[in-house]
């Protein structure tokens, strides 16, 4: 089941496999505005909460404990006076009526402290008295809280009172914090006694407990409040942006239509007017340059197709002079010669041109059948051998797995070779030229290498620009009309495949067609590496040499 949030499409069953929980929060993190600034929030307000909890704490526990302090000094010093009192009032002389006496200040004790931990000890260090009575605790098992550093205090200094915090047992064996006072008395005939008063400090523990409890569910209450207000006022400022962002989307899709919804005359309100506007004027003028380049095709294809009327005529009438150049004086012979020349070139001109305005206007049907592209390449070598022959460069075909079938238009994959093979005797310094074709389960690679001159950083870049040529003032052989490269590049992406080059001064080029084995497939790798193998760079070398994919780097 999967539900809409304000932070992102979320799939419960994400949520079930706890493994996968760091990843979907992460995924949530990066793709939600809403949940970092819910998530940061409340993790802040958390931490300032936590503070303020710890520091409240404290100072209660702080003063829940310096209170309950004053009042057992204040209690124990009032039941220490009251004992003092009675066993200095008394004229007991024997053992006898020094035990009643003391057990009546013991009796003054309890009741003015409110305390049943009492002890008693006689103070080390005193002659021996056969009337002085034996020491007593109702400590119990707490009797070993009464530390020696405290019993030191208390029988070096008579006139003071020390306390102690401690740890009392319970009757049911737990433990609760205490403190025990200690102090003197005066015990006629038997002499000085250790008085130690033990008080139960349960009750404040308990007190402090309730404030923590208190103020942890506080807490907890406080920050789902802060995340819930956080959310809401969040998802009010988002939603705005997502729409935004959404819409600004979809016209990057080419839906010029949309529009940011205008509401109210705040900030939010501003920016889509802002957008709208912004929005009009790119749909006005993207019309504007629509009807413009339609204009410009219809332009192209309307002259081209004027000019084949003329330029048939045109061509007859050369070709009637040209066939009859012998019988002409030499000066005659050679102008009909150069005619022919140029209305072959104005000729292939006018077709490139009426190719270029099919693809510009997005009319162009594919008539694809099942193709060996061995086949296609050595029909492609064959025709332009004697060229090779006459610059020097040996034409070789290497096809180590090139001999499966692809779902291709043959006319438009025999003209990218044949201009990819052309430029290669073109510009290879008569150097031998590699024609490669390689195939995987799901595309059919072919490369052209060459070992020329190769081309500069400058200008591979623009190796697939119309009418652009490497190098002007060279001499052509082949008479182009520098859209060789520029039709080669749409054949290949009218097939859905890539057409790549590479290229490194000095070490020459290497052109690399990649096309699906089926008439829908998709392209994820090529069967022919680029850089070449025998390039001797690394493949991520671009200082060396450069990897362009249709005018774009790769």
């Amino acid at each position: 089941m999967a539900v809409r949030t304000g932070f992102a499409r979320i799939d419960w069953r994400d949520w079930r496999d706890w493994r996968s929980w760091p990843a979907t929060v992460a995924r949530l993190w990066r793709s939600s505005l809403q949940f970092r600034t819910v998530t940061i929030t409340v993790a802040l307000s958390g931490f300032a909460i936590a503070l303020v909890g710890v520091y409240v704490s404290v100072s209660v526990g702080n003063d829940l404990f310096q209170s309950r302090l004053g009042q057992v000094e204040l209690d124990s010093n009032r039941a220490t006076s009251a004992a003092q009192g009675i066993l200095d009032a008394s004229d007991a002389s024997d053992r006898v009526q020094v035990q009643s006496l003391l057990g009546s200040a013991r009796s003054s004790i309890s009741a003015a402290s409110s305390s049943r931990l009492i002890a008693v000890f006689r103070v080390p260090g005193q002659d021996p008295s056969t009337a002085a009575p034996q020491d007593f605790s109702t400590f119990g098992e707490s009797t070993s809280v009464i530390s020696d550093e405290l019993r030191g205090s208390v029988q070096g200094e008579p006139g003071r009172q020390f306390w102690q915090s401690v740890t009392l047992a319970t009757d049911d064996g737990g433990e609760v914090p205490g403190i025990v006072v200690g102090s003197q008395l005066t015990v006629p005939v038997a002499g000085r006694y250790e008085l130690y008063i033990g008080y139960n400090l349960g009750e404040a523990e308990a007190t402090l407990f309730f404030v923590q409890r208190t103020l942890l569910f506080a807490g907890l209450i406080l920050i789902l409040l802060i995340g819930a207000v956080t959310w809401i006022v969040v998802r009010f400022v988002v939603t705005p942006i997502r729409v935004a962002a959404e819409t600004s989307q979809r016209l990057a899709s080419g839906d010029l239509g949309v529009r940011i919804p205008e509401k109210g005359a705040d900030v939010i309100a501003t920016l889509a007017k802002s957008f709208n506007g912004m929005a009009d004027s790119l749909q006005s003028q993207i019309r504007e340059l629509a009807d413009l380049s339609e204009v410009q095709q219809r332009f192209v294809s309307d002259v081209s197709h004027e000019l084949r009327t003329p330029l048939t005529t045109i061509r007859l009438a050369g070709d009637l002079l040209y066939d009859q150049r012998a019988t002409f004086p030499p000066a005659t012979g050679r102008t009909a010669e150069l005619l022919h020349t140029q209305v072959e070139r104005f000729e292939l001109l006018l077709s490139d041109l009426l190719e270029i305005s099919k693809y510009d206007a997005g009319s162009v049907d594919l008539e694809t059948e099942p193709t060996n592209l061995v086949h296609l390449a050595e029909d492609a070598i064959d025709g332009l051998r004697s060229l090779g022959d006459s610059k020097g460069s040996r034409l070789t075909l290497v096809a180590p797995g090139g001999h499966l079938d692809a779902e291709v238009d043959p006319r438009r994959i025999r003209r990218i070779m044949h201009n990819l093979i052309g430029n290669a005797i073109e510009h290879g310094e008569g150097k031998p030229i590699v024609v490669s074709v390689d195939s995987n389960a799901t595309a059919v690679a072919l490369s052209v290498r060459d070992y020329g001159l190769g081309m500069s950083q400058a200008d591979i870049g623009h190796v697939f620009d119309r009418f652009w040529r490497a190098d002007p003032s060279r001499k052509r052989t082949i008479g182009g009309t520098g859209l060789g490269l520029s039709i080669a590049l749409e054949d290949a992406a009218v097939h859905g495949g890539w057409l790549q080059v590479w290229s490194s001064p000095g070490k020459g080029s290497c052109f690399r067609l990649t096309l699906p084995r089926t008439a829908h497939g998709t392209l994820t790798a090529s069967p022919s590496p680029l850089p070449p193998e025998d390039a001797g760079i690394d493949t991520l070398d671009t200082a060396a040499a450069r990897i362009v994919t249709g005018g774009h780097h790769a």
